[in-house]
């Protein structure tokens, strides 16, 4: 196992692989080097029609790096926001670095245009989950039509949720049906299924309380009726959600999915069991823990520090406060270089959790955006699957990610709050960027 978890920013930079392609591109030409890459054949996992050409390197400035090696070796404290770094004893001179990344927001836009490209060929559920990201970052209405479809799709499904928990049998039934529908192709999935196993109650409860909060984010729990309101808060605080939220077996498969739902129960006025659930995440993975854990559960734990944060954001509408969550900034600050062993995903979840904690500065949000650009894929511009795999839709949770983080601006915006009787039911939600490159079948 490793046999540390503290910051080492020079560590951190040279384990970086110096070598990237990035790309000027319009949807899916490489301006830079002429070579075709439709994000149409990214869909089905594809290079077709990608020339072999080599692009130009680009060279990345390394002076922020040069100068923080500087001044550790001159023996000031370099400040790193709440935390500092010292080369030497009774240093008393104090310098903020600010570290940049010119070409971050170069490839944020990259990875955009790929994926607005061809966003009308996503699947419903990675076209709700990116235009609501988009939205959150941007606030540009372009993103507006696509959760306006989701929020239609959102109200139907609670009012077939509504109908299902207003009779026992139905909802026992509906939460079988759930378990037995929860796949299991992964050894994590098969773990989490044999934890779900001994939960098979709050199989419904949970979907209802993430769309319950999603209708709130939206401004559309108002549309719902009363009765069908009242029935599914009702069926959501049914369930022993403490003994779910703070069971060690739960925690150590289920981590993130717990932070969500603890801000959830909190946010819609059910029951607040943030402080009971913080506490028994610090009590399953206390420091000393960390470094004996096996790299699948320090994933989880990982990943669960971020969503600790980023539900606590309302997930990127808010940031937070000075202190809060900082046992959990703390935690992610703490990991340093390892954190570049993770995957993609999971590395811009951190950066992104560290900028909504106030932490946009840090040098390690600059070593984590380093390890996102070098693993980009230089003809496709996005970033692959860990088994080199290029579908959009697969990759869209990371690939969002990177461009939110990668393209942060310190701004959010939140809902966007929906009144859905503005617009048509039948209305085809495209984005600007669909129209740069031609299809195979125009």
């Amino acid at each position: 196992m490793l046999e540390h978890r503290r910051l080492q920013l020079c560590a951190g930079i040279s384990a970086i692989d110096a070598r990237r392609l990035p790309l000027a591109r319009a949807g899916g030409r490489h301006l830079s080097c002429g070579c075709d890459a439709h994000p149409r054949a990214l869909l089905a996992g594809r290079r077709d029609g990608m020339d072999s050409a080599v692009c130009r390197l680009w060279k990345r400035s390394r002076a922020a790096a040069v100068l923080m090696v500087l001044l550790l070796a001159s023996g000031l404290a370099v400040s790193v926001g709440a935390h500092s770094v010292s080369a030497g004893a009774g240093s008393e001179s104090a310098l903020t670095v600010r570290t940049a990344c010119a070409d971050c927001a170069r490839a944020a836009a990259e990875i955009r245009a790929v994926y607005e490209t061809s966003f009308d060929l996503l699947p419903a559920d990675k076209q709700r989950h990116y235009a609501q990201r988009l939205w959150r970052v941007t606030g540009d209405p372009a993103y507006l039509c696509a959760n306006h479809a989701y929020g239609r799709r959102l109200l139907d499904q609670l009012a077939r949720d509504a109908f299902t928990v207003a009779d026992s049998d139905r909802l026992r039934q509906r939460n079988r049906e759930l378990l037995a529908a929860y796949p299991e192709t992964s050894p994590k999935q098969r773990r989490r299924k044999a934890m779900l196993s001994e939960h098979v109650d709050m199989m419904l409860p949970r979907s209802i309380l993430f769309r319950l909060a999603q209708a709130r984010y939206h401004g559309l729990l108002g549309q719902l009726s009363e009765a069908d309101r009242r029935l599914l808060e009702q069926a959501v605080g049914a369930v022993d959600w403490r003994a779910f939220l703070t069971d060690p077996e739960v925690l150590s498969v289920y981590a993130a999915q717990v932070a969500n739902q603890a801000a959830f129960l909190a946010q819609l006025g059910i029951v607040d069991l943030r402080g009971e659930l913080a506490r028994a995440f610090r009590d399953r993975y206390p420091p000393g823990r960390i470094e004996e854990l096996s790299p699948a559960e320090y994933r989880n734990w990982v990943y669960g520090l971020t969503h600790f944060i980023i539900a606590a954001s309302h997930y990127y509408q808010r940031m937070l406060s000075d202190g809060e969550l900082d046992w959990a900034v703390a935690a992610l600050l703490g990991q340093g270089e390892v954190l570049l062993q993770v995957k993609a995903d999971i590395i811009a979840e951190v950066a992104l959790s560290l900028q909504l904690a106030g932490q946009a500065d840090h040098p390690l949000v600059a070593v984590l955006h380093e390890a996102l650009l070098a693993r980009r894929d230089p003809q496709s511009g996005i970033l692959p699957a860990t088994d080199g795999g290029f579908d959009l839709g697969e990759g869209e949770h990371r690939n969002v990610l990177a461009i939110m983080t990668l393209g942060w601006d310190g701004r959010l915006y939140s809902g966007p709050r929906l009144v859905l009787n503005d617009i048509s039911e039948e209305r085809d939600c495209r984005l600007p960027g669909r129209s740069l490159a031609s299809s195979p079948e125009d």
